[in-house]
């Protein structure tokens, strides 16, 4: 889809490195690495050199850079501290041992892809799994030498780890109960299947500027947060009377956080594939490939405006005008992650549950599949809020496997500090991380259910462990970006700079930073506590926890 001569085009800033500017030299290592190789030709090289050869014959620019189109990430080697991740070379940092990130497109599995996964876990990856924001499964302690086994396992049930990471289009996010809600406004499964059948893996999209996430959901509560992807497909009722999607371009948030942007276009079912490749093709040619920090197409969208990337959207990629249509319903009450126990149109039930902060095992996913199996489902799906579903249930049988499940702590009926507390992966593996996180998480859950057991309100509490994210701090109520902080005994210890009122919806707002608001990593319950009891004290009636941060004197929030 060459972009055409013929319409007239933004003036950007000279020397972007965007394509269709005719900027084609490479401006960093990362697209100089890119024009070198395509990261799709790693697969055969990790095959039948690396995975016999061992670590050692590993090209550093495959170990640290193609690697990741097929969901490989070299892991942080052990007892380096936060203060040496910024200050160490890449290879200093490197484990010998690779996270690998496995896609689950729409959240989707069956149980023998479930057991699958658990199974690697188990036998490969040292029974470790960590369910995602991003509806993925990641494993860690991989050898290189048993990656093709791996491979051959997943691609056996249909999965794959197919650009998973690396500049590509990412795994494809869905609500875990397309096809199944009684309220969804369209089953987006067929959509994301096409997406995935016709654009993943393929040449023409395996080398874009940065990562590229998409989501594409009809569900009624917006569980996969279309205000804060790339490209979003948003259900709504269209102009004619059928359902279809609203089109978003340009969220995101890591350093620099922005809600994507509206082009009040809409897209029928059968025209989401090509829309969805236009604009990612538009963000392969015009995107900025100088400087990685401003390589997402958020900053793209942001110097162009809507309205200019939907005119070259439909001019120069798609050559037919979209139709106008309608903002999807949004309500500002209603929870994301679909945990509980909940009717299906069928009559049927699904049941959703809560991990502690998404760390589970492999052993725990071979249970889970057990349960599900044993209860009648054949479908279990994971959520953008690392929580899991399990689908099809009867009626008669939702005590037992609620009942059963609980029984391996995955509470169906959480506290709300289980329901609403996130973690990304932290120090433990994340060679960008500068702080604990994990395991911190699942500790302040049990301590706030000690102090606060019968909290009323769903306030989120995201905990990251580098500036990046990767939990959405700054659209949490409470958001933890972890850093390097000063005790009081004069020590550089780990701790975290406190967002306050983050959300998506109808309020849709960054987190408040107030100035010198920071807790040490030991303080951090008390700090909580502190917080939640000046709310509880101080807010107006029904007032949420984000709203009434928004306003509150900064003395209550410290």
């Amino acid at each position: 889809m060459p972009p055409s001569t013929t319409t007239s085009r933004p003036r950007p800033r000279r020397g972007e490195g965007q394509w269709a500017l005719g900027y084609r030299e490479p401006l960093n290592k990362n697209e100089e690495n890119k024009k070198n190789d395509d990261g799709l030709n790693v697969r055969q090289r990790i095959i039948d050199i690396y995975s016999k050869a061992g670590f050692d014959s590993i090209d550093p620019a495959d170990l640290r850079g193609r690697f990741r189109w097929f969901g490989l990430y070299t892991q942080r080697a052990p007892g380096i501290d936060g203060g040496k991740t910024a200050v160490l070379e890449p290879e200093e940092l490197d484990d010998r041992y690779f996270m690998l990130r496995i896609r689950i497109d729409g959240g989707q599995l069956t149980v023998a892809q479930l057991r699958a996964i658990a199974e690697i876990s188990t036998a490969y990856g040292r029974d470790t799994a960590d369910i995602t924001d991003r509806q993925n499964v990641q494993l860690h302690w991989v050898r290189i030498e048993d990656v093709p086994a791996i491979w051959e396992k997943l691609e056996a049930v249909g999965l794959s780890t197919t650009e998973a990471c690396g500049d590509t289009p990412r795994v494809i996010l869905g609500c875990p109960l397309a096809g199944i809600a009684e309220d969804e406004v369209i089953d987006a499964s067929p959509q994301i299947r096409r997406i995935y059948d016709e654009h993943i893996g393929s040449p023409l999209f395996s080398n874009l500027p940065r990562k590229f996430k998409t989501s594409v959901s009809g569900c009624s509560v917006h569980c996969v947060n279309h205000e804060i992807n790339d490209v979003a497909f948003a259900g709504v009722v269209g102009p004619d009377g059928a359902p279809g999607y609203d089109l978003y371009v340009g969220g995101g948030l890591s350093t620099n956080p922005m809600f994507a942007q509206r082009l009040g276009a809409f897209i029928a079912p059968e025209r989401v594939s090509e829309v969805w490749a236009g604009v990612c093709a538009i963000f392969r040619d015009y995107g900025y490939r100088r400087l990685r920090h401003r390589a997402r197409i958020k900053f793209l969208i942001k110097d162009w405006g809507a309205e200019r990337f939907r005119e070259v959207l439909e001019q120069e990629y798609l050559g037919y005008r979209l139709p106008d249509g309608p903002e999807p319903v949004l309500d500002p009450g209603v929870r994301r992650d679909h945990v509980g126990v909940h009717r299906q149109r069928d009559g049927r039930y699904y049941v959703g549950f809560a991990p502690r902060v998404g760390r589970v095992s492999g052993t725990k996913l071979a249970r889970i599949a057990d349960i599900a199996e044993a209860h009648g489902s054949d479908r279990i799906r994971t959520t953008a809020d690392q929580k899991l579903v399990v689908l099809d249930v009867e009626e008669s049988r939702t005590e037992g496997i609620t009942a059963a499940l609980e029984a391996e702590d995955l509470q169906v009926r959480p506290s709300v500090f289980r329901r609403q507390t996130m973690a990304c992966t932290g120090i433990e593996f994340c060679k960008l991380a500068i702080v604990e996180t994990k395991a911190r998480g699942a500790s302040l859950i049990d301590e706030l259910e000690k102090r606060l057991p019968d909290f009323p309100e769903p306030v989120s509490v995201n905990i990251n462990g580098c500036p990046n994210s990767c939990a959405r701090i700054q659209v949490a109520d409470i958001g933890l970006k972890g850093q390097l902080v000063t005790d009081g005994d004069g020590r550089q210890v780990e701790g975290y700079q406190v967002h306050l009122g983050g959300a998506m919806g109808l309020n849709a707002a960054f987190g408040r930073k107030v100035r010198g608001l920071k807790t040490t990593a030991d303080e951090l319950p008390d700090y909580i506590e502190r917080v939640l009891r000046r709310f509880l004290e101080k807010r107006e009636e029904g007032e949420p926890f984000a709203v009434w941060a928004a306003r509150a004197d900064d003395a209550d929030l410290k």
